[in-house]
């Protein structure tokens, strides 16, 4: 189906020359995006560009993924003023995408079905925006946060219920007002890769990665294997320190505690696995563009795996003890359904997708760097509750292992270092990771100079936080730990 798309074609990791991507007018590019999203797409980024530096005009950018046939597209409109037909009337995925342009670039999308900050509401808080309210003599709201009892970021939760039951969730996040996307304005800097690897912590890695390869494909070469291979290696073993977390939380708020002290343990035995490589549990260090910061000698790495034997065949038994226990099965399952079409609808991505048997997973769908070569198999389960979230975490926990265990028994040879070249002027890269989360987006864009004009990031989470929303309906408030646990996203991936 892609070929027949009018966008630029392109595939993951690489870029085009801005002059080749096609241009539309504001309302016809809403109307081309949406026919492709009709067809087979979806919609990876939607962002606003300013024409110049501080200059009225925004031109819209469109990235999107056509999953069946391995490829990306790519477009944007021409520079406008004022207002355009939302995309969101048509594609609800678009939903957040829209609200984010309008607050960063002041176009107004004319038909958005509820138009608010996503981040700031002028100098105020977003919890001081306006929120949907249901009305009726039983209807009661709740609010939660931003402040929280755990050591978390802030995150407002607005309920309106009737009595237990969740009629409607919205949530309102954007407290902490990073700016990190501002500060990566006329980059690349010294201090970008460090920038790269804070984006969201517990995905140091995909984040790292997704950055490397933006530039890479900017200065036109690709990364030697050994650093591919390395970088697949650090990016599983952080799938599997967060996965095994996850499931200890999830334990913890079921209150099953066998599996929710086991999987703290062993979340750490993971992370230390990490920290041989680099000297650091969340992985900083290990990637950089063109390059590797660390190797993996055979002695060490040999080592890495006899533990990473003893951690996986603990991380069974734990899971033995998760699933065989029916007080477990009976908080999670047929809680915080979420239906394919919903997610589908909404642009889900990662395990907050493939447990709705969605098949979504870039290392499958969209496969680069030692991904071409040695691919993780999918998991998907259908339910779409948070049993089906769980289990997704859990077997992608063997696969990781499985797919750990065979890499570093053969690495591939060291490669001579090369210095990466200048990126491109004129180009705009695009790259897509699988985080543990889910999918991870970066879009850069550079000037004459090979300058970043605009560079853009998608964390799995601004996909995902309208997921929970949804999985809440219906359900009783007292659930919303376990849903939120099922889901566990981000705050400051979110809030760039």
């Amino acid at each position: 189906m892609s070929s027949a798309t009018p966008f630029a074609l392109l595939a993951n990791a690489t870029a085009i020359r801005w002059a080749d991507v096609p241009e539309w007018p504001a309302s016809d590019f809403v109307r081309a995006t949406s026919a492709e999203l009709d067809r087979s797409a979806r919609l990876c980024a939607w962002f606003g560009m300013s024409e110049q530096e501080g200059g009225p005009a925004t031109r819209l950018v469109a990235v999107l993924a056509y999953d069946a046939d391995n490829t990306l597209a790519v477009g944007h409109s021409l520079p406008f003023n004022g207002s355009y037909p939302a995309l969101t009337v048509t594609q609800t995925q678009a939903h957040l995408f829209e609200r984010e342009v309008w607050e960063q670039h002041g176009v107004l999308p004319d038909g958005h079905p509820w138009l608010k900050p996503v981040r700031r509401a002028g100098d105020d808080a977003p919890a001081n925006s306006p929120f949907f309210r249901v009305e009726g003599g039983e209807v009661h709201e709740v609010a939660v946060g931003p402040v929280h009892a755990g050591v978390i970021e802030p995150g407002h939760f607005r309920f309106q219920c009737a009595g237990e039951e969740v009629l409607h969730l919205e949530i309102a996040l954007g407290y902490q007002h990073r700016g990190a996307e501002r500060a990566l304005q006329g980059g690349p800097h010294r201090a970008t890769m460090f920038q790269m690897e804070t984006v969201a912590g517990d995905a140091t890695i995909a984040h790292a990665t997704a950055y490397a390869s933006v530039m890479e494909a900017l200065g036109g070469r690709e990364a030697p294997l050994r650093a591919q291979w390395l970088r697949a290696v650090a990016l599983e073993l952080e799938r599997l320190a967060n996965h095994t977390g996850d499931l200890g939380a999830l334990a913890n708020d079921v209150a099953f505690l066998p599996t929710a002290a086991a999987c703290g343990k062993l979340r750490g035995d993971y992370l230390n696995l990490t920290a041989m490589i680099c000297g650091n549990r969340f992985g900083r260090g290990i990637v950089r563009p063109g390059t590797s910061g660390h190797d993996l000698e055979p002695e060490r790495a040999a080592r890495a795996g006899g533990l990473l034997m003893g951690a996986l065949a603990d991380t069974e038994q734990a899971m033995s003890w998760l699933w065989g226990a029916p007080s477990v099965r009976a908080r999670f399952e047929n809680v915080g359904r979420v239906h394919p079409s919903q997610a589908a609808s909404l642009g889900l991505v990662g395990p907050s997708a493939r447990g709705c048997g969605l098949v979504r997973d870039v290392r499958y769908d969209h496969p680069a760097g030692w991904y071409r070569f040695a691919q993780a198999p999918v998991v998907v389960w259908p339910g779409g509750d948070v049993f089906a979230r769980a289990r997704v975490r859990s077997l992608e926990i063997q696969r990781s292992g499985e797919f750990l265990r065979e890499q570093l028994v053969a690495p591939p040879d060291g490669d001579d270092l090369e210095s990466l070249p200048e990126p491109a002027p004129d180009t705009l890269a695009v790259t897509l990771v699988e985080s543990w989360r889910g999918e991870v987006c970066h879009v850069a864009l550079t000037d004459a100079a090979g300058r970043f004009r605009r560079y853009k990031i998608i964390d799995p989470s601004f996909h995902n936080w309208a997921g929970l929303a949804m999985a809440m309906r219906g359900g009783a408030i007292s659930d919303f730990p376990v849903c939120n646990k099922s889901f566990n996203l981000s705050y400051c991936g979110f809030d760039l």
